[in-house]
């Protein structure tokens, strides 16, 4: 079966402008340049989407909207990373744009305590314990509104840490619900692996204790749109003293969720630890100078994958954060409409089990 896959191997390579080949750059690119330019780098327009109040694990409701070609000959479940929602993390709108080209149905949502979902109910963010969960239910709901089997669960940074549990909630999917033979595989891109060491990482550096503080500054910001929204079920107090990505969970999430420390949080919901147990086809693209996450995890990385026949680890060597902006000479070789070199790549590899 192994041998019948493409070789990742063979990818063309990723090559990025000359002006972006440090990855702290390229991350820096993404988080403020890309925003306000990739539409019009973009080949295909956005599609026509519905929205969709979907009912994730434990009954908790999950905003999304969908969109459906013609004829799908799939389905594409995806959401973001840490922080954002669906207005504003356009790196998903490219996603959902270039799968309905391509003949995807598609369903993009708001994880947990995020955008319109959070509006909608107070639980907390998991990190993919009770989110592996609500992609499969979200999957289940988009059968019945008319989007296919095979479906795919897709995620970056913190978002692909989600998708990779949900690929892990499909083997064991309720058949009440939906068939775990219905549930393809996941592709993500920069997935978080281990957050207390990424965490120890980003703060013993001074560009990446500026970078934690942005994405703390983003989470306080949320916890206050939750307590807006929700006031009867979140601690003010608390949500002053969480400034930091540590201690917005230790504050407002772990308790909810039971658990008696940070570190036990992490690790119970840690993405690394589940890569030896996926037993569908899995397609990682992850960036050697990823500026957010711990250098010390790639050989982890790349021996769990190892140890996995159903992985498809492309490991590069520049890329940054969810980056991945290719240059017009790398858009060439790879034959490529356009810059977007890891969404072009996912839906490469996902269109040869078709």
């Amino acid at each position: 079966m192994r041998n019948s896959r493409i070789d990742v191997s063979t990818f063309p390579p990723f090559l990025p402008p000359w002006y972006l080949a440090n990855g702290m750059v390229m991350t820096a690119y993404i988080a403020k340049i890309a925003p306000q330019i990739w539409e019009w780098q973009t080949s295909v327009a956005e599609p026509h989407y519905e929205s969709h109040i979907f009912t994730g694990a434990k009954d908790v409701p999950i905003y999304g909207i969908w969109a459906r070609p013609p004829q799908p000959k799939g389905t594409i479940i995806a959401t973001y990373g840490i922080t954002g929602d669906l207005d504003n993390q356009w790196f998903l709108r490219i996603l959902g744009r270039k799968a309905i080209a391509a003949g995807y149905a598609v369903v993009l949502f708001d994880w947990r305590a995020h955008g319109k979902t959070a509006t909608l109910s107070p639980a907390v963010t998991s990190d993919g314990l009770y989110e592996g969960e609500d992609f499969v239910r979200i999957a289940a709901q988009a059968k019945a509104l008319g989007c296919p089997a095979p479906f795919w669960f897709m995620g970056y940074s913190l978002g692909g840490q989600l998708a990779l549990w949900g690929v892990k909630a499909a083997q064991t999917a309720d058949r009440a619900l939906i068939s775990p033979d219905e549930i393809q595989g996941g592709a993500v891109i920069c997935p978080s692996l281990d957050s207390v060491r990424s965490l120890r990482y980003l703060t013993s550096h001074p560009i990446g204790k500026f970078m934690e503080q942005s994405i703390a500054s983003n989470l306080q910001k949320l916890a206050w749109q939750l307590n807006q929204a929700h006031p009867e079920q979140f601690d003010p107090a608390a949500i002053e003293r969480a400034n930091s990505i540590w201690t917005f969970d230790e504050e407002l999430v772990i308790g909810p969720l039971g658990f008696d420390s940070v570190t036990d949080y992490y690790t119970a919901s840690s993405a690394l630890s589940l890569l030896p147990h996926l037993a569908k086809p899995t397609l990682i693209l992850y960036a050697a100078d990823d500026p957010l996450f711990a250098p010390a995890l790639i050989p982890d990385l790349q021996v769990a994958c190892a140890h996995n026949p159903q992985i498809d680890l492309c490991l590069t060597s520049q890329g940054g954060h969810v980056g991945y902006v290719s240059s017009r000479r790398g858009q060439a070789i790879a034959h490529d409409p356009d810059p977007w070199w890891a969404w072009n790549r996912v839906l490469e590899w996902c269109g040869q089990f078709h």
